[in-house]
């Protein structure tokens, strides 16, 4: 049978196991071997017997190594470096409290380095005064940011210290946490005025690095124990080397040190301590990056960001100088700029950092803005300031758009970022989403004329990760689009209130790599590579392989919708200071190239003003999110740009011949800053003759129109009001009849269509007040139940205010609760010359409420519904979408009014521009307004939010008296230009200058420098402005064109191609289209008219922007 032999040849008893066996050993217990770890590392009742033990090799506190002087500036100034150190400083000591909140604390810092120390392989100066805190050299030199409270304590000692001599430097401390002066550990509570902080250290500290090195080591193993699958091996293998590890440690024996980290070696790898962790050719799928996001104000005001900024920075320097593998990046121009205006030593360290590629500025925007409440324009100059700083300053320009913190992102972003040069944006805010899951992480984002941008949203979901093994882990596990792509960014760093990467950070993801390139399992992560990098090979995938998913339209974020109203005035200040920017801009510009008077362009002042509209919407600034502090300063700095811009357009109009007063030999003169022409009724200075009628104030009014005043003869169109029974009252011109009940509109009827506008039963212009309790962000949210809460506000007193002929009015006083009131003006003007066509309500409020919402509900008798897919409409029967149209930045947003799915019901609240439309095929509504941005259509009821009352983080938002404006506006044919055109009319009315009678036609041939002649009248002249490098303007820092030149902005308003022509008196030579930065793309075709007069033809696709630059 078979073959062989049966038995082994080996010699019976020659195996070495052991025959008899009498120590009995149980399986691990393994919940119970995971707690046991915790105690290794954990401060408590084990600390002087566990690892901390060692931390610090040795450490000198005694007044005769360390001497403390301090100089506590008063009336919580903040003051140079220069002046701090000339001040009087009084001898203090470790234990003392320093306050009060916001105050600043200057420290003179001697130390010297004891003979027993000076062998130490590294020495720190370790200072906790439990707030933030920068170290200064001597000279004056920012070297170090401290944050406090154990977190970013250290300064290192540099080692030419090491001579047994005294040294000094300085700590500027501030008196104010990472996050502000908040009572009690919530954050967003309005500020303590009152926090003091007690500096607890002030010692110089010899490190044990290999013990620190080991706690990064054991934290990283602990964690694979933890949170790999409990069944998997990988997890059990960590566990049992962790508490070998601590089986291994002996208190007080450096040599145990070393041998545990000798165990961790054999799962993390022995590479750990140096940057060649990175060197192997496995491929990675996570790329990390340092970040610090820095917001420029909001638990604390613009002022401590400035300080904020060159703390967080300087530390950055240093993590750059120490660790080559380290890549630091940093948006917002603005924060740059303040870098090099008050730290301007600091400001040359960065730049020497981005000339090597370590230090990377990104984002190309002055800040991180907002994007749903800023004009067209606004999102534009964010772009303009921001670009073009970074190109003067570092010599390019940046590719990716950064903005991974703001409130929901504009349906035009792609289209913009492209105009200004940049085809990647990274965001990861929709994380935050309360009730749908975003589906995607990396992805097409395009805008509403179809430009795209490729978008990727850190799966970590956060923009300050703590480079935890987790933030690796779950770069793959909530990676969302894997299929076309498994790589993704790991942005890591204390953010929010600064500070960035930390030592730690950096090696916790040493040991990550480590550990992934020895046993595997966790995602392969790499350091070193800049955001760029990582863009650029997702764009290389895009061409060569599969393409990436798309998202059409706005990312609506799915929270944080109180934000479109909370500090209402802060957003009125917005809308006004944008029109005032727009207006001086085109005077400016038609000032500049006419040769009569020898005016400058105001470039400068006009980058200036820009600046302070751009900062002032941040996207926790405009949003008004921020603590009372910082509306405090906005409100300044608004106040300074109306000054400055009202004395600029002045000097402008003068240089055009337009004085601001009337003279004897002068007539009234409409400075009309829209391209086309209008008629309005203004109220007239009694020097003026040729007023039509007395408002109730005692003004007068009058007509006011593209020749001067309109004089309307006695028969011509009137408006009348009459109470026809007790509170009942009827206002009529020859377009509309609009009937006032208990204070409400009862009826509006179209008198040309003899149309009603107002549902039978319903009420237009009822005001609404809801309880407003979001679940926490309070100045952030509202929430969907706060519609429950729903209840009308009954009015007060009705009277007649003014009985035409011109215009017609009723006052109606609202009592809103013991303390809070609204006095409401409906006014309607007679119809001449197309004015007329709207009900204007004029508000004033006295607003005292707490967490309430006060809105003002239209409901109309339209009923919109659209075939969603004309494709499926044929194949499976109608498929009907029910939306309203918002105005957006150049373009139109359609949203639902109904709540079919949850997609739909997130979107009860919303933002729009300056009007909202609810239209069917042949009539429509808009509701217009002159500084809100909340609205929501539900159904047929068009509801404007007015005004909020949040306690957090500012305990008097929006409290006391506000002024605002709105309208109803029924149109005929579905939304048009009309409601453009009067929307952007109602928020930049007619402005009346007076005109030397000798010159009134030259003048307006100057007003008409450009115009527009026919085509489709959907395209909109946005902006009229000087060229930005034009040799006779240009502010320098980037090379300068020949001879002058005027830029033209327009855009198509309503979503449809369409072509006009363009004609100008200037003595064009040639005509480019640009981007927004003003780079010429192509020559357009120049023609003369029969006048001798140039002319040029623009075609434009749905909602595209488009720019010329006009070369004289």
């Amino acid at each position: 049978m078979g073959g062989g032999t049966p038995f082994s040849e080996a010699t019976a008893g020659a195996s070495s196991y052991p025959q008899l066996n009498f120590t009995p050993k149980g399986q691990q217990i393994r919940n119970i071997y995971q707690d046991r770890l915790k105690q290794f590392t954990a401060p408590g009742q084990y600390e002087s017997k566990n690892l901390r033990s060692m931390f610090i090799s040795d450490r000198e506190d005694s007044g005769e190594y360390v001497k403390l002087q301090v100089y506590s500036v008063p009336d919580l100034k903040r003051i140079p470096f220069d002046e701090a150190v000339k001040s009087e400083f009084k001898s203090t000591s470790k234990g003392q409290s320093f306050g009060p909140s916001w105050s600043t604390h200057w420290f003179k810092v001697r130390i010297t380095v004891p003979t027993r120390m000076l062998k130490q392989e590294r020495l720190e100066f370790h200072w906790d005064g439990n707030c933030e805190g920068l170290v200064w050299t001597k000279e004056g030199e920012p070297v170090q940011g401290l944050t406090g409270g154990g977190e970013r304590v250290e300064y290192q000692i540099p080692e030419r210290w090491r001579d047994g001599k005294e040294h000094l430097f300085y700590v500027e401390l501030a008196c104010n946490g990472m996050f502000g002066n908040a009572p009690g550990g919530d954050s967003i509570q309005p500020p303590d005025p009152n926090r003091y902080f007690q500096l607890t250290k002030a010692d110089i500290v010899a490190p044990n690095l290999q013990a620190q090195g080991l706690y990064i080591d054991f934290w990283i193993l602990g964690d694979a124990s933890r949170e790999f699958p409990g069944d998997s091996w990988e997890a059990h293998t960590a566990t049992q080397i962790a508490n070998e590890i601590v089986n291994a440690f002996v208190p007080g024996s450096q040599e145990s040190i070393l041998k545990c980290r000798n165990i961790a070696a054999r799962y993390l790898g022995g590479k750990v301590d140096s940057a060649k962790v990175y060197d192997s050719d496995l491929e990675p799928v996570v790329y990390g990056i340092g970040h610090c996001h820095i917001d420029t104000c909001w638990l604390w005001p613009f002022d401590e960001t400035k300080r904020k900024v060159a703390r967080s920075w300087s530390s950055q320097c240093n993590l750059l100088d120490r660790y080559s593998e380290h890549r630091f990046t940093a948006s917002s121009a603005q924060q740059y700029k303040w870098l090099e205006q008050y730290y301007p030593k600091l400001f040359e360290r960065v730049r020497n950092h981005v000339k090597k590629g370590t230090f990377q500025y990104i984002g190309g925007s002055w800040v991180e803005h907002d994007t749903n409440m800023p004009s067209g324009e606004s999102l534009v100059r964010q772009f303009i300031l921001g670009q073009r700083y970074f190109q003067s300053r570092f010599g390019e320009r940046c590719t990716t758009f950064w903005l991974p913190d703001t409130f929901g992102y504009s349906a035009q972003l792609p289209q913009l970022c492209r105009l200004a040069g940049m085809t990647r944006f990274l965001t990861q805010k929709l994380s935050w989403n309360n009730i749908n899951k975003f589906p995607h992480t990396t992805f097409n984002w395009i805008a509403l004329d179809g430009s795209q941008v490729l978008c990727h949203m850190p799966p970590s979901e956060t923009y300050t990760a703590q480079a935890h093994f987790g933030d690796v882990k779950r770069s793959v596990t909530q990676h969302k689009s894997m299929g076309e792509d498994a790589t993704s960014l790991l942005v890591f760093g204390h953010g929010d209130g600064g500070g960035g990467p930390t030592a730690e950070h950096i090696e916790k993801l040493r040991r990550c790599r480590g550990m992934s390139d020895t046993i595997g399992l966790l995602p392969r992560v790499k350091m070193g590579d800049s955001v760029d990098d990582f863009f650029s090979r997702l764009e290389k995938k895009q061409v060569s392989a599969k393409k990436f998913v798309t998202w059409y339209g706005e990312l609506y974020f799915e929270l944080h919708r109180g934000t479109y109203t909370t500090q209402s005035n802060n957003k009125k200040n917005n809308r006004r200071a944008e029109v005032a920017l727009k207006n001086l801009e085109l005077l400016a510009a038609y000032a500049s190239l006419s040769s009569s008077y020898g005016y400058k362009y105001p470039k400068k002042d006009i980058d200036e003003l820009w600046e302070i509209i751009c900062l002032c919407q941040f996207h926790d600034c405009l949003p008004g999110s921020s603590i009372e502090m910082c509306y405090r300063d906005s409100d300044k700095l608004y106040a300074e740009l109306f000054r400055r811009c009202g004395e600029l357009i002045n000097a402008a109009g003068l240089a055009l011949g337009i004085k601001s007063a009337p003279g004897s030999d002068t007539k009234p003169f409409a400075v009309n800053t829209l391209p086309w022409d209008r008629t309005e009724l203004i109220k007239l200075p009694k020097e003026v003759a040729g007023a039509c009628q007395k408002g109730a104030d005692g003004s007068e009014y009058g007509f006011l129109g593209s020749k001067g005043l309109v004089q309307i003869s006695e028969d011509g169109p009137k408006v009348t009001v009459t109470e026809t029974t007790k509170d009942v009252y009827v206002l009529a011109n020859d377009k509309l009849q609009v009937t006032v009940q208990d204070g409400v509109i009862t009826s509006l009827i179209d008198r040309e269509l003899e149309r009603e506008v107002i549902p039978e039963g319903a009420r237009a212009n009822q005001l609404v007040i809801m309880d407003d309790k979001p679940l926490y962000w309070q100045a952030w949210d509202v929430e969907v139940y706060h519609l429950e809460t729903r209840r009308e506000l009954p009015a007060g007193k009705v009277s007649i205010c003014e009985n035409g002929p011109y215009r017609a009015s009723v006052l109606v006083e609202t009592r809103i609760s013991k303390t809070s009131w609204i006095k409401t003006v409906i006014s309607l003007q007679a119809a001449a010359n197309g004015a007329g066509s709207s009900v204007e309500f004029d508000n004033e409020i006295e607003w005292r409420e707490d967490m309430k919402f006060l809105k003002v509900e239209f409901p109309v008798d339209v009923h919109n519904t659209e075939v969603s897919n004309p494709a499926v409409s044929q194949e499976r029967g109608i498929l009907l979408t029910f939306q309203a149209s918002y105005e957006t930045q150049y373009g139109i947003v359609r949203r639902p009014t109904h709540y079919n799915t949850s997609w739909d019901m997130a979107k009860f609240e919303v933002c729009c521009h300056k009007w909202a439309d609810l239209s069917e095929h042949d009539f429509g509504v808009s509701i217009l307004n002159d500084c809100k941005y909340g609205f929501a259509t539900v159904g047929n009821v068009m509801r404007l939010s007015l005004i909020r009352a949040p306690k957090a983080p500012d305990a008097h938002a929006d409290m006391g008296r506000h002024t605002f404006r709105y309208a109803i506006l029924p149109h005929h044919g579905p939304v048009g230009e009309t409601t453009v055109r009067m929307a952007i009319a109602f928020n930049n009315p007619l402005q009346l200058g007076y005109v030397a009678a000798s010159e009134m036609e030259s003048v307006s041939k100057l007003m008409s420098t450009i115009s527009i002649g026919g085509g489709s009248k959907s395209i909109v002249m946005d902006t009229v402005k000087r060229g930005e490098d034009d040799e006779d303007v240009s502010t320098g820092g980037i090379p300068t064109r020949r001879r002058r030149s005027l830029v033209v902005r327009f855009y198509d308003s309503l979503g449809g191609k369409g072509s006009t022509t363009i004609h100008t008196k200037l003595p064009v030579k040639a005509v480019y289209k640009t981007n927004i930065l003003e780079d010429d793309i192509s020559e357009v075709a120049l023609a003369e008219t029969a006048t001798g007069h140039k002319c040029f033809k623009i075609t434009l696709r749905p909602f595209e922007i488009a720019t010329y630059r006009l070369q004289l």
